[in-house]
C-alpha cells in the first residue's frame, strides 16, 4: 500500500494546529528569557513572575489539547473504545493536577 492511499490522522488539535504550534514557539521564546534574566541574575520575584506567566501559557495549552481530545477521540470514538478513551483522557487530566 502506498503512502497517498493512507488517509492522515486527524488529532482533537488538527484544526488548530498552526495556532498551537504558534502558542509553543511563543513559550519557548518566554523559556529562553527567562534563562537570559538567570544569566543576567535578574530579581528573583522577576524570575518567578515569568515562570508563573508560563506555566499559564502551558495550562492554555494543555485545555485546549483536552478539549480537542475530548470532541475529537472521545466522543468521535468508536463505541467499544470510548471507555478505554475516556481513561486515558482522566488520568491526563490526574497528571496535570498532579504537577508540583
Amino acid at each position: 500500500m502506498s503512502k497517498e492511499n493512507i488517509a492522515p490522522t486527524v488529532r482533537g488539535y488538527t484544526a488548530t494546529k498552526d495556532q498551537l504550534l504558534s502558542r509553543l514557539r511563543r513559550i519557548e521564546g518566554q523559556v529562553r528569557g527567562i534563562q537570559g534574566m538567570v544569566k543576567d541574575d535578574r530579581y528573583c520575584i522577576d524570575v518567578l513572575t515569568q515562570v508563573a506567566a508560563i506555566q499559564a501559557a502551558l495550562d492554555k495549552v494543555a485545555l485546549g489539547l483536552l478539549d480537542g481530545h475530548a470532541h475529537t477521540c472521545v466522543v468521535g470514538a468508536r463505541t467499544e473504545e470510548k471507555e478505554e478513551r475516556t481513561a486515558e483522557m482522566m488520568a491526563a487530566v490526574g497528571r496535570l493536577l498532579r504537577r508540583g
